[in-house]
């Protein structure tokens, strides 16, 4: 062959090295809302005195196991053995908790690490984000606070969790457990608007900082797609046609979703996985993988619904007693793909 040839050759030939070089894995994750996961414990100076052995609820050493273990079965059983790289958990007490839930079921096997909030709400209800270190490798945490109107009482923070994933990419994950409509939809409305506030300043402040942003935001919104918090403040969309994307732009996952809460009768979607449009581009070493944002509806979660019909999430507790089952929410599940080269 002649050195034109050749040269010819390794032309053609060096496109398919360099592609060859570029490996795909997936990247699942998940967020729940696991209803009320308190120890034993009395805590000073937390209102967690209704989920204590002699309380009302008789919240006891063998209930609170048997809410461990469910737990630990549903993050298996989505993620079938350790596919779940990122689990986002709401309405988790403390440390102790998360140390019993990695430690004291199946879920010790795993390898899984967490990152959690320590906030001042009155109940003692946090956040908490678990991770595989060989897919996500943490680089910091932070713990956003909201400013309410004096004389509101202090509400959840906001979990913020950075890390860079296998394509070297970095990814910022929010966990959120916005304020409840406890009191009323509309008039505990100026609370969630706060919280969304304040998570779209530091969305902002990131966007400035980082090169190309790669946002994940999850949890209980405790409102719908179409309300203002999401709608009007993130302006969290519902996913566009890809010539539509626009990168910086947020794009709620769930947004014509089923619903993952059911409450008299009716099932709602208060529960959210919002990505920027630079996670939904196929070009993108990371991102979405088309189809694969559902609510995790296996029927071991659900149980018969006697006042609303057909099925409804099978819960601990529904109204002060006990049902011995898994939440009052549905797991939502995404998986994103990665190229790594």
């Amino acid at each position: 062959m002649s050195r034109m040839g050749c040269l010819l050759w390794c032309c053609l030939l060096l496109p398919s090295l360099l592609l060859a070089q570029v490996d795909s894995t997936f990247f699942s994750v998940m967020s729940y809302n696991v209803e009320n996961c308190f120890d034993t414990t009395d805590n000073p100076g937390i209102n967690d005195e209704e989920y204590l052995p002699e309380s009302d609820r008789h919240w006891t050493g063998k209930r609170y196991d048997i809410k461990l273990q469910h737990l630990s079965q549903v993050i298996i059983s989505a993620g079938e053995w350790g596919q779940l790289a990122l689990v986002g958990l709401c309405e988790v007490e403390n440390d102790t908790v998360m140390k019993h839930l990695l430690g004291r079921t199946a879920l010790r096997q795993l390898g899984y690490r967490y990152c959690m909030t320590h906030g001042q709400d009155k109940r003692g209800i946090n956040v908490a984000l678990l991770y595989q270190r060989d897919k996500f490798r943490l680089v910091g945490s932070e713990e956003i606070q909201i400013k309410l109107p004096m004389g509101e009482r202090p509400t959840r923070n906001i979990l913020h969790v950075w890390g860079e994933v296998e394509s070297s990419d970095t990814l910022d994950v929010f966990v959120c457990h916005m304020p409840s409509r406890s009191g009323g939809e509309l008039e505990t409305r100026p609370k969630r608007l706060a919280a969304a506030k304040r998570l779209n300043h530091v969305l902002d402040s990131l966007r400035d900082l980082r090169r190309t942003s790669h946002f994940m935001i999850m949890g209980d919104f405790n409102d719908a797609p179409t309300d203002k918090s999401l709608s009007e403040v993130l302006q969290a969309d519902a996913c566009p046609d890809a010539s539509a994307i626009d990168e910086e732009h947020l794009y709620n996952l769930f947004y014509f979703a089923e619903g993952s809460h059911k409450y008299r009768g009716e099932w709602n979607q208060l529960d959210h996985l919002i990505v920027n449009g630079r996670m939904l581009d196929p070009k993108n070493s990371f991102h979405l993988l088309q189809g694969s944002a559902r609510v995790y509806k296996k029927s071991f979660l659900l149980t018969e619904d006697k006042t609303g019909g057909d099925k409804r999430p099978f819960r601990t507790y529904l109204g002060p007693k006990y049902e011995g089952g898994y939440s009052d929410h549905l797991p939502l599940i995404a998986t994103f793909v990665l190229q790594i080269k």
